[in-house]
């Protein structure tokens, strides 16, 4: 029990039809006087309506049709018992009609769904709000990171011109080896088919490195960040145009080329 004579389960036996006695009663007390949980109940309620929609239609066995056919009949032939001729046991027996042996199973497998969903979408919520923080930290340091890239002093700020290969285009790294850090600004035509645009770091010493693949859209400009190995000290800054989806190493002809000043 909680606070509010109440458990959650208890809500959705409510609704449906399955909560008795004593506890029903302390139900409906206490939703008469508790907004909170006269809107739980309400939740219950949807729920189940929901629950109820989307089950399959369950046909009776044919045994039970022709049970209760016979009933009538003996019934009208003037065979069946009245009321008052039945002893209490019986009546109590009558009552469990075979309607309700068939109902009350369905009613227990969707009490236990009922809670199992709820379960399930408590936790659900749970990840989502979860994942929402982790989002926006990574995008609260993504922007400490680029505001310190722009603000360090040694940061530098290389043009790349363009090659014959285009006949268009300009763009810009911003690149700071202690960070090891770097944006790519620019706007250049798009990559013919089947075909992307790579940026490579060329360093004083060793092979180039690859500082990302992308492929322009006509008309949009191009603004990312990529983390690369802190020191690297470059020679120059190449374009070069690959098969779609990079290369380890340049393969294709230099679209842009630029050297630190």
């Amino acid at each position: 029990m909680n606070d509010h004579l109440t458990r959650d389960e208890d809500f959705d036996l409510y609704a449906l039809g399955a909560l008795e006695g004593f506890e029903k009663q302390v139900l409906e007390s206490h939703v008469a006087f508790c907004l909170g949980c006269a809107q739980k109940l309400a939740d219950a309620r949807e729920r189940i309506a929901i629950l109820g929609l989307a089950a399959p239609p369950a046909n009776a066995p044919a045994a039970v049709k022709e049970h209760l056919l016979q009933q009538i009949r003996v019934a009208r032939e003037g065979g069946a018992a009245t009321p008052t001729e039945m002893k209490p046991q019986s009546a109590r027996r009558a009552a469990l009609s075979p309607w309700t042996v068939i109902l009350l199973p369905i009613v227990a497998v969707l009490a236990i769904a009922s809670f199992l969903l709820w379960k399930a979408n408590r936790r659900l919520d749970s990840q989502l709000a979860a994942l929402r923080a982790s989002v926006q930290q990574e995008q609260h340091q993504h922007a400490r990171d680029m505001a310190g890239l722009v603000a360090a002093q040694d940061t530098i700020t290389v043009q790349l011109v363009p090659q014959p290969v285009i006949s268009q285009g300009a763009a810009r790294v911003m690149y700071n080896a202690k960070m090891g850090m770097l944006i790519y600004e620019g706007q250049i035509p798009p990559a013919p088919a089947a075909k992307s645009y790579q940026l490579w770091l060329v360093p004083a010493s060793g092979k180039p490195i690859s500082c990302g693949v992308f492929s322009p859209v006509a008309g949009q400009p191009d603004h990312w960040v990529t983390k690369l190995p802190i020191g690297i000290q470059p020679k120059t800054f190449v374009v070069t145009l690959e098969p779609s989806g990079g290369m380890p190493q340049p393969t294709g002809p230099k679209v842009l080329v630029g050297a630190p000043s």
